[in-house]
């Protein structure tokens, strides 16, 4: 899972599946999540961020996309989030 501390700002990497089932996931490739959007004028992008907010227990306005707008790797900045507390809040969210 990437998931590194910044500047002050927690960064977590994500592959990003749109079109597909709802729902974030830990794999050997790092954190996945799943949208059911297609990636149209930002609309996977949207549903990514919302997803990983979820995940994470934040609000979707302390996720912004930082890296990967045209990509399905991404980089999502988190703040008022440290690096331990949203590790276990991702593992918890994916143990089902």
């Amino acid at each position: 899972m990437d998931l590194r501390e910044h500047g002050g700002v927690l960064l977590v990497g994500a592959r990003i599946k749109p079109r597909s089932r709802p729902g974030v996931s830990i794999t050997e490739q790092g954190l996945v999540v799943g949208v059911a959007a297609a990636p149209v004028q930002g609309k996977a992008n949207e549903e990514a961020r919302r997803a990983v907010a979820s995940a994470l227990g934040v609000s979707p306005s302390a996720v912004e996309l930082r890296t990967g707008g045209r990509s399905r790797s991404k980089v999502f900045a988190v703040t008022g989030l440290d690096l331990e507390t949203a590790r276990a809040r991702l593992r918890s969210a994916t143990a089902s």
